[in-house]
């Protein structure tokens, strides 16, 4: 068994192509579009220059948003169709350790990456993974190294689900298409070497979300194998206090600010970014609702030692009903799976939990862990001290740190151990 269950690591230190809108005819047409076009390749140039110094992670945080609402104040394209052209990324070549696959389960496109050498009696572990991006961002090419590594080294089956992103498509849209690819999957695993009774849901950030909320619609699956287990990459959980001690003290640490957070649960919604503020105060919250779900989501579960860098109780705020209109969606538990009620936690499988210390979603794992736990769910924990939001992708190659390496090699341990 991996052992111990409860770990601190501390190590050293649909997507596509912006959609462009070119302005006038003729030759001063022609001027227009050229000084755009050279305007994005500037760009472009500039971020990733900015990608390979001692400076990028907050150019790679907040470069593309800077530019992207240039861009789209230019009408050249829209920032949020700049910031996935940069984050995009392409599939890699072939892998001779690897054969992959890109399919549809379920019209919802995803990659296979099965492990080499299978042999047709063979019966692997099966990873459903989802990818993190706020629910506009990533892809299945955004997260093709990641999925190859955990492939190779866990020896295991993987499936990237790309479901589609807000705010094209609406809530609960992707949480649909999450479960109707892993439902596909588990009806189907022997067709991929997999042993339907050893399939893990894995997901980083809202892919982490993504994967509380599918797990918890299936264990209220009577006629369908229920997963192994639940892998949840530092996940966002929760819409009810955003002034926990990891809200606070990692509100401005990039590369996730709490309003970024707060940003992308309003667009997932397709709501108003002008009730931000109100939100951050906890005006969208019923009382009653509060005083419900204060066992659950309260800054008394988070043990001091992770409020030693900061933390003031939030004054009492009062409720605004015109803003808990437009965003009590965020209320419910497939945007929120922290909110579940006890059966549904009771009935969930073991889990796996990574948390990082500089991120300012921490606290959502640590208390979905207590939750689990008091349920009588078997949780291990990694927390990785110098670890912040996204180091997952930052785990390989010239631009990586330490704390992406030890977030991958957890998830391979727990999953080999599985």
């Amino acid at each position: 068994m991996l052992q111990p269950q409860h770990q601190y690591i501390t190590s050293n230190s649909s997507t596509g192509t912006p959609v462009c809108k070119e302005r006038g005819q003729g030759f001063l047409g022609l001027v227009g579009f050229m000084e755009n076009k050279m305007l994005l390749l500037a760009c472009l140039l500039v971020y990733y220059l900015l990608a390979f110094t001692s400076n990028s992670l907050q150019g790679l945080s907040f470069f593309s948003l800077k530019q992207g609402k240039i861009l789209e104040n230019l009408s050249i394209c829209s920032k949020i169709n700049f910031i996935r052209y940069t984050q995009e990324g392409k599939k890699l070549g072939d892998d001779p350790k690897l054969s992959i696959e890109d399919l549809t389960f379920q019209e919802v496109p995803v990659r296979v990456y099965q492990p080499a050498g299978s042999r047709p009696d063979q019966r692997r572990r099966g990873v459903v993974y989802f990818h993190g991006g706020g629910w506009m961002f990533g892809s299945i090419n955004s997260y093709d190294h990641v999925c190859r590594y955990l492939a190779k080294e866990s020896d295991s089956v993987i499936v990237s689900v790309g479901y589609r992103l807000a705010p094209e498509e609406k809530y609960p849209s992707q949480f649909q298409e999450c479960l109707a690819a892993s439902m596909h999957f588990i009806k189907a695993a022997k067709d991929y070497g997999v042993d339907p009774s050893r399939i893990i849901i894995c997901g980083d950030s809202v892919g982490g979300n993504l994967t509380a909320s599918v797990c918890q619609a299936l264990a209220s699956t009577a006629d369908l194998t229920r997963p192994l287990a639940q892998v949840l990459i530092y996940p966002g959980l929760q819409a009810i206090d955003f002034n926990l001690p990891s809200y606070q003290q990692n509100q401005a640490v990039p590369i996730l600010y709490r309003e970024h957070v707060i940003c992308a649960a309003l667009q997932y919604l397709n709501k108003d970014l002008s009730v931000l503020e109100s939100v951050v105060q906890g005006c969208h919250v019923p009382s009653d609702i509060k005083k419900r779900f204060a066992k659950w989501i309260s800054s008394e579960n988070i043990p001091d030692e992770f409020k030693v860098r900061g933390y003031k109780p939030p004054s009492t705020s009062s409720f605004v009903d015109d803003v808990h209109e437009v965003v009590k969606q965020a209320l419910e538990t497939t945007f929120s799976p922290l909110m579940a009620e006890d059966a549904i936690i009771r009935q969930l499988p073991k889990a796996c939990i990574i948390t990082c210390e500089y991120d300012v979603l921490r606290d959502d794992g640590i208390l979905y862990k207590k939750r689990l736990e008091e349920n009588g769910v078997p949780v291990t924990w990694f927390h990785i001290e110098d670890g912040f939001h996204g180091v997952i992708n930052l785990f390989d190659g010239f631009l990586s740190f330490p704390s992406g390496k030890k977030v991958v090699d957890s998830i391979v341990a727990f999953l080999k151990d599985l």
